[in-house]
């Protein structure tokens, strides 16, 4: 099994156990060096272009941070209006551009597969922001790296995704990360916003143990994983199907005390609708240490993509 880290991350799917393990490594390293205070430089004289043609708050300013934490500097686009793209330049002339002004690119999109046409435009480092409902690679690793320290272990977890599960890049990028761990995986939706069938077919057929479920009163004891993801507006073309979907799960207090001591509650944020906030008074509640754990991931992918 090939233990080097791909220099262009698109999809979880690429990442097999000894990069997973690497990763973890180097993970701990960099956050071990963060609470020393130690500085970085090791892409000194380096340049990120960090384009984000879809909005962002978390990814955008943890990748920036990172970046800045190990010395280098950025180069950033903030929407497309902007841009070229606003007149009509393809993702591939866009890339070709700026592959000449920079030594990594990190790129959201709005458009699910901009990170493939993207990298058939460059050889250089890249790394998908997240692409519309498609995957959200960076996201699942700081997923995976909060449950790993939460829980000390990632096999023999019961992991259930609650909410919009059909539309969230997300959690189709932990799922597909999992694959590499012997976990049970429930997911907690509307049947309009249920798993697409054919990340299904994948799970089945990499004999992954799974159920679909509505209701997560009868689930949530058996989980040491809750991970919330909002029903996502933007996602909707039928404001009314939203209006009638968006508030399908809410996460209270009572409701949290009711699953196991050692569950712990996650959501990739930002939280509309879902978890109230006296949730966040309890030490099951994960979600703002997985923000914190942000930036020494994407320190430790910044560093894996370049330098293997």
């Amino acid at each position: 099994m090939n233990s080097a880290f791909p220099r262009q991350l698109v999809s979880t799917k690429q990442l097999n156990p000894k990069n997973i393990q690497l990763f973890l490594e180097k993970t701990a390293k960099m956050e071990q060096a963060l609470l020393e205070n130690k500085s970085s430089q090791i892409m000194q004289g380096k340049i990120m272009a960090a384009l984000f043609y879809e909005p962002s708050t978390r990814t955008r300013l943890s990748f920036e941070t990172a970046f800045h934490k190990l010395g280098g500097k950025i180069i950033s686009v903030a929407g497309s209006g902007s841009t070229s793209i606003k007149k009509g330049e393809t993702i591939y002339d866009t890339i070709k551009v700026i592959e000449n002004y920079a030594d990594i690119i990190v790129m959201r999109h709005a458009q699910i597969g901009a990170p493939g046409e993207a990298i058939n435009a460059t050889q250089k480092p890249f790394i998908n922001g997240g692409d519309g409902a498609g995957e959200h690679p960076s996201q699942s690793l700081i997923d995976l790296y909060t449950i790993y320290k939460e829980h000390g272990k990632i096999d023999e977890l019961t992991i259930g995704f609650v909410g919009d599960v059909k539309y969230s890049r997300c959690i189709h990028s932990l799922t597909y990360l999992l694959k590499n761990f012997k976990t049970k995986l429930v997911y907690i939706s509307p049947k309009e916003l249920a798993m697409p069938h054919e990340i299904k077919k994948f799970l089945t057929e990499n004999k992954i143990t799974f159920k679909e479920a509505r209701q997560i009163e009868t689930e949530i004891k058996n989980l040491d994983v809750m991970y919330v993801n909002r029903i996502q507006k933007e996602r909707f073309d039928d404001m009314e199907q939203y209006k009638k979907l968006k508030h399908s799960y809410i996460i209270t207090t009572k409701l949290v005390k009711t699953g196991k001591k050692n569950l712990i509650v996650m959501d990739p944020l930002p939280r509309v609708g879902g978890i109230l906030t006296e949730v966040d008074q309890l030490p099951q509640a994960a979600y703002f240490r997985q923000v914190k754990n942000s930036v020494p991931v994407r320190m430790a992918l910044v560093d894996l993509v370049m330098n293997g």
